[in-house]
């Protein structure tokens, strides 16, 4: 039986493919969607001041309350445990999630099913800084030096819609290009990607839940991964919902890995990209279908954007869980510590050819030096997902992947 699936009187109830799915859970998940979309055109009224001031308790509530569900496996600093199954899970997870490709994309026009809309494909520059402390100067942080990069804002997916129809949630690509050394992936030579997306923790723990939910998600019934009386999440509902506002502007979104990565031997960070200048753009009493992409648009029009590119380093094995991704590790721990900035010159990206410039770029977290090996079962499950769902997504759009240099040039 595939993995994720629940078994005897328990699947004849709760499976994805069951009679119950389509009688009960995809109404269900369609009725909360529409209740969820009506709700996001009122956030303009209060939802900035409930993330100042009731969001951040909330989730520290809740954050508290799942480590005391935890169990503490006495693992050392930057130390993985294998999950039980965990290359059966990558598998299940993958055949989901190629199924669902095929099934609701045609050919000529497939998205990639995670971070699947493109706000925009931005030129940046990438540049190190001086003076880091002797523990953080790791391969692309070793020196201080300025790389090209291609940034890749997005939205959460697995669909395309219009902007206030989508989830809420914003994710980031930087491909740093011009980067030599040994790499983990043969398929790029001289980049190194760095994902993150706005959350502050991900939506599932490991690769096991994410199983299941990508089999929900198939079956058009999301909502039941979280309300399933034999298997509920939740709590790991509630902190999505938490981070998962109506966004004014992907540019003034702070935005974090969840995962973890080697920064040099026995040394684990989670990195956090956040804006160095405070949020100016309001949330649209009618917003456009791109209107993230507009708002975009007027930012970068207007003059350059920076980012500071920051790493938070593993001092508790337990709080700071190198193979549960829905654990955000404590900043009264270990705080975040500049190691990069990224800045984003006044451009014009909406071109249609830039725009079809991401469909032949592949991001990925193993495109990286051995120094920032990526860490714990999701990440080792995206290793050879993102390259197969790549891989698929351009042959069914019949295009080739190449390896940026930064020097491309697009018309205005």
């Amino acid at each position: 039986m595939p993995a994720g699936q629940p078994t005897g009187q328990e699947r004849s109830l709760v499976d994805p493919e069951g009679l119950l799915t389509f009688l009960v859970f995809r109404p269900l998940s369609d009725l909360f969607l529409w209740f969820w979309r009506l709700e996001r055109r009122t956030e303009f009224l209060y939802r900035p001041q409930f993330d100042k001031w009731l969001r951040p308790p909330l989730f520290t509530w809740a954050q508290a309350l799942q480590n005391s569900r935890r169990q503490d496996d006495h693992l050392g600093l930057a130390e993985e445990q294998l999950l039980p199954g965990e290359e059966q899970h990558i598998r299940a997870t993958i055949d989901e999630i190629a199924k669902f490709t095929r099934e609701n994309w045609l050919p000529g026009g497939a998205q990639r099913f995670g971070n699947t809309k493109t706000f925009g494909v931005l030129r940046g520059e990438f540049s190190v800084l001086p003076g880091l402390p002797v523990n953080l100067r790791r391969g692309l942080f070793a020196e201080p030096r300025t790389y090209p990069a291609w940034v890749r804002f997005s939205g959460p997916g697995p669909y395309a819609p219009p902007d206030i129809e989508d989830l809420g949630q914003c994710s980031v690509g930087i491909k740093v290009m011009g980067m030599p050394g040994p790499k983990l992936m043969e398929d790029e030579q001289l980049t190194q990607d760095l994902i993150l997306v706005s959350p502050a923790s991900f939506v599932t723990p490991n690769i096991r839940e994410n199983a299941k939910l990508q089999r929900w998600v198939r079956a058009k019934a999301p909502l039941a991964y979280a309300i399933n009386p034999y298997d509920p999440h939740l709590l790991h509902m509630f902190m999505q919902l938490l981070y998962s506002p109506m966004q004014a502007n992907p540019l003034e979104v702070q935005y974090y890995s969840n995962v973890p990565f080697l920064l040099g031997e026995g040394q684990a960070v989670q990195y956090s990209l956040k804006p160095r200048s405070p949020a100016r753009t309001r949330i649209p009493a009618r917003p456009a279908e791109n209107y993230l992409r507009d708002a975009m648009v007027r930012t970068l029009a207007a003059g350059q954007w920076e980012f500071d590119f920051m790493v938070q380093v593993q001092t508790d094995s337990f709080l700071m869980p190198i193979e549960d991704a829905t654990v955000k590790w404590p900043e009264q721990l270990s705080p975040y510590v500049p190691v990069a900035r990224l800045r984003l010159p006044a451009q014009k990206f909406t071109s249609d050819e830039q725009l079809a410039f991401a469909d032949v770029l592949r991001y990925n977290p193993w495109h990286s030096l051995p120094e920032h090996r990526p860490l714990g079962n999701s990440n080792r499950a995206r290793r050879q997902m993102y390259w197969e769902l790549a891989r698929l997504r351009q042959a069914m759009n019949q295009v080739q992947h190449i390896e940026p240099t930064g020097a491309e040039q697009f018309p205005e």
